[in-house]
């Protein structure tokens, strides 16, 4: 017998091992998402993909299928919190969509679209960060950056460069260089690294370049 669950009626076979999120994924469910990458470990942090299972608040790209399971996620109330979490991103940076060079090929706005959110709704916070500029060829602007840590696992899990990191905690917590200098530059990142294709947002950018 094989095994499936039900996500908003339909069902949906999973295979062991995988996730809520991925059997969806591969079912063309889409639940949406911003920390979670098909080829990294799932992290949980963005906290986006959060669906009802049996009746609890669950994060789906850390819950593992199993049969029998009831799986809500498109729904009137888990799209409201899904905005509240997007509202929320949006004012903690500095996210000014027309004038961001990922505009067009963003997570974060695309999500934005998808979900309906037609206002920050919060006071913004307008946090000075810095821009780094010193690579030749990569450009960093440090206020796009939602802490997904895509680019962190990228760095260190396929690249084995560690050129990225999360330094700080709670509120503070930030995207740090991995170097003495903290420039860019006096790392050994490359355009071929994994680390320059996974972010979601237009923080990590190829200069020359826009979409």
């Amino acid at each position: 017998m094989s095994q499936t669950f039900t996500i908003d009626g339909r069902v949906i076979p999973f295979a062991e091992g995988q996730t809520i999120l991925q059997a969806a994924s591969a079912a063309g469910i889409f639940i949406p998402h911003l920390c979670h990458h098909p080829d990294f470990k799932p992290h949980g942090s963005c906290k986006l993909c959060t669906v009802k299972v049996n009746g609890r608040h669950m994060a789906s790209c850390t819950t593992q299928a199993a049969r029998g399971q009831v799986v809500e996620s498109n729904t009137d109330e888990l799209n409201a919190e899904r905005r509240t979490l997007l509202q929320m991103l949006f004012v903690e940076g500095n996210h000014f969509c027309p004038s961001c060079e990922k505009s067009g090929d963003c997570k974060l706005q695309a999500t934005a679209y998808e979900l309906g959110m037609m206002s920050p709704h919060f006071d913004h916070f307008y946090p000075s960060r810095p821009v780094d500029a010193s690579h030749p060829e990569i450009l960093l602007d440090f206020n796009r950056c939602i802490l997904c840590s895509l680019c962190v696992r990228a760095s260190r899990d396929v690249d084995r460069k560690y050129v990225f990191a999360l330094s700080g905690r709670g509120i503070g917590t930030k995207l740090v260089v991995n170097a003495e200098s903290g420039r860019l530059a006096d790392t050994d990142v490359g355009l071929e690294d994994k680390a320059l294709q996974v972010c979601p947002v237009g923080v990590i950018l190829r200069k020359r370049r826009g979409f």
